[in-house]
């Protein structure tokens, strides 16, 4: 077995600088040109990875040290994503852990970690951002240890390896003032103290397919790594499910491994190596691709449940169709099961009505990618208001809700009023410290109903400047009612196009979320209103004109600006009675029942129902 090999992933907390390392690591070991243009972090290929400044799919990278080939998995930071996170550890040796240090370990920090540590990995500490005013590197090292002890760590993982650095200079050294020698003391250390891959070259060829990826001319790629064996082009091979049945038997059309940003062809690959083969049209993550006569598959790790699920269904608003071309309930079918496959975390259920799907996953912010990947695809779709997913206590009987871990760091001016709006929400307040510079940081063990939606209200609140992380962390008893939305909502009565004139009557009823010459039909939400119940009004009435003119001028009307409101505040905003139209040019809020006559009905029913 080859010692000239290293597989690695870099783990860490959101924004903690993971793809920016990267960048560096590609400069500094010779894969770009000291001249060469290349864009700010460069492993963030995707459209909304570099809208939204965070790494959404896990990739893989290569770079060359000394003779030595460094498999490097550029992982999310987002609790969202831990689907994805989880499935990259079993590929690796070793783990490049990022700490800020600011902010010390995070609660994305700890589930990481936490996988890391069970699959017996030794993490490498680097201590990212020391540079940074408020930085405290030295008690960030001690975090960590504390974190790992916590964790149960063992005494070798214990005596972890620290580098501190700054990423975005481009340095990394064993002391904070190091800053001599850029990446090469980060460089020696992954070589120095990371095992060199396991594996029996001489066995038959077997692999554990990690990430699923589609390329127009090749067909399914499948990304992992070698346990056993060797891998040629054109070779033949079966594809086993986890319990060992069949999936399917094909020969290998491509053979690929990643070199730098690019995945080049190979002639071959032995154990130990990570690469990526295509050929096989239904394998997928978790299946064990290997020679035919393998017939025990490779261990995968079981992936933590989704919480959160919501419903995907056609758009029936009159304004259907006219602005995606793919509206069709098998058209979105089609494209909720391709993504399935690719994504452990995500799981996808018929309606008993085969016309809307149950999407199921980590959070409000995983399925709003979603959302918005199908909307620039072309879909339209509407969605319902997210619900936690409760679960049966198999001893007790009793009902369960999840949990999730809530760390916030806030200026001291603003701890009082997040207490309260947590309280408010169930959340019990497990610790309470001082986190420097003015800061406290305050950690909460809340429902996770309680949490849709406070992200934008949070902001709100600290002014902008709290930082809120939440990351799942048990099943417990179910924590009672919690109050919801307090205000109702302006509907649309009829159906045209938007009056400045209507729309300035109506400013005094509540915040408007659209504005002039805005397209508007019966049933859709227009507004807020400054009461606790819904109002139907006319965002069309007109000016009454006559042939008399007025001895002044009539004064322009000057409307208030609307309220904008981004896809993830449109899911977390509306109420279970209403829907989130999305479409490739418009996001729009309506009733589920657009005839007011129908919403009575159902009102009473429902009232009716309460009562009994």
């Amino acid at each position: 077995m080859t010692t000239q090999l290293r597989n690695i992933a870099i783990i860490a907390h959101v924004d903690h600088g993971k793809t920016t390392l990267v960048d560096q690591l590609f400069r500094l070991s010779g894969m770009f040109r000291d001249n060469q243009r290349v864009e700010e972090r460069a492993m963030d290929s995707n459209e909304l990875e570099r809208e939204r400044g965070i790494t959404i799919l896990a990739k893989c990278t290569s770079v060359e040290w000394k003779n030595t080939r460094i498999n490097i998995v550029d992982t999310p930071g987002h609790a969202d994503f831990g689907g994805e996170v989880e499935r990259i550890l079993s590929m690796v040796d070793g783990v490049l852990l990022l700490v800020d240090a600011s902010e010390g370990p995070m609660p994305q920090t700890k589930f990481v970690t936490m996988k890391a540590l069970a699959l017996g990995l030794k993490p490498i500490v680097v201590v990212n951002k020391v540079d940074k005013p408020e930085g405290r590197p030295y008690e960030v090292q001690d975090e960590v240890f504390e974190l790992f002890t916590a964790l149960d760590a063992s005494d070798e993982q214990l005596d972890f390896q620290t580098a501190f650095a700054s990423a975005k200079n481009g340095w990394a050294g064993l002391t904070p003032e190091d800053k001599e020698n850029k990446m090469d003391g980060l460089f020696d250390m992954i070589v120095e103290h990371v095992p060199a891959p396991e594996g029996n070259p001489d066995g038959p060829f077997s692999m554990l397919a990690t990430t699923l990826a589609a390329d127009p001319y090749l067909g399914r790629i499948l990304t992992g790594r070698i346990s056993s064996g060797v891998v040629t082009p054109n070779m033949t091979v079966k594809a086993l499910k986890r319990d060992g049945e069949l999936v399917e038997q094909g020969r290998i059309s491509k053979l690929l491994a990643y070199r730098g940003l690019e995945r080049v062809a190979i002639d071959r690959a032995e154990a130990g190596d990570i690469v990526a083969i295509a050929g096989l049209p239904t394998a997928t993550v978790a299946d064990t691709i290997c020679d035919v006569t393998v017939e025990t598959p490779l261990d995968s790790q079981p992936v933590d449940p989704p919480t959160l699920a919501m419903t995907f269904s056609i758009n029936d608003s009159p304004f259907a169709g006219k602005e995606g071309k793919k509206v069709t309930s098998r058209v979105i079918r089609d494209r909720l099961m391709s993504e399935a496959e690719g994504n452990v975390a995500i799981k996808i259920s018929e309606t008993a009505g085969k016309d809307a799907f149950e999407v199921a996953g980590r959070g409000e912010l995983q399925l709003g990618v979603l959302i918005e990947q199908m909307r620039r695809e072309g879909f339209e779709l509407s969605i319902s208001r997210p619900r936690v997913l409760f679960r049966e206590n198999p001893e007790t009987g009793e009902t369960e809700e999840p949990i999730e871990e809530v760390t916030i760091d806030v200026d001291d001016e603003f701890s009082g009023i997040v207490v309260e709006a947590m309280s408010l929400r169930k959340g019990k307040m497990t610790e309470m410290r001082p986190s420097g510079g003015g800061k406290v940081r305050l950690t909460f063990l809340a429902p996770a109903r309680g949490l849709i939606g406070y992200h934008g209200e949070f902001l709100t609140e600290t002014r902008g400047t709290g930082i809120m992380a939440r990351i799942y962390h048990s099943y417990a008893p179910h924590m009672g009612t919690i109050p919801g939305r307090r205000n109702g909502v302006l509907i649309s009565n009829a159906t045209g196009k938007s009056n400045a004139y209507g729309l300035f009557g109506l400013e005094g009823r509540g915040p408007l979320f659209i504005g002039n010459a805005v397209q508007v039909y019966e049933g859709m939400i227009i507004g807020e209103h400054s009461r606790g119940n819904d109002l139907e009004v006319n965002p069309l009435k007109a000016k009454q004109l006559t042939n008399i003119r007025a001895s002044g001028t009539d004064e322009s009307i000057r409307l208030t600006p609307a309220r904008r409101i981004s896809l993830e505040q449109a899911i977390a905003y509306i109420q279970d009675d209403e829907l989130v139209e999305a479409t490739p040019t418009m996001l729009r809020l309506r009733k589920r029942h657009l005839d007011p006559h129908e919403r009575k009905r159902r009102s009473r029913a429902a009232d009716k129902a309460t009562a009994s």
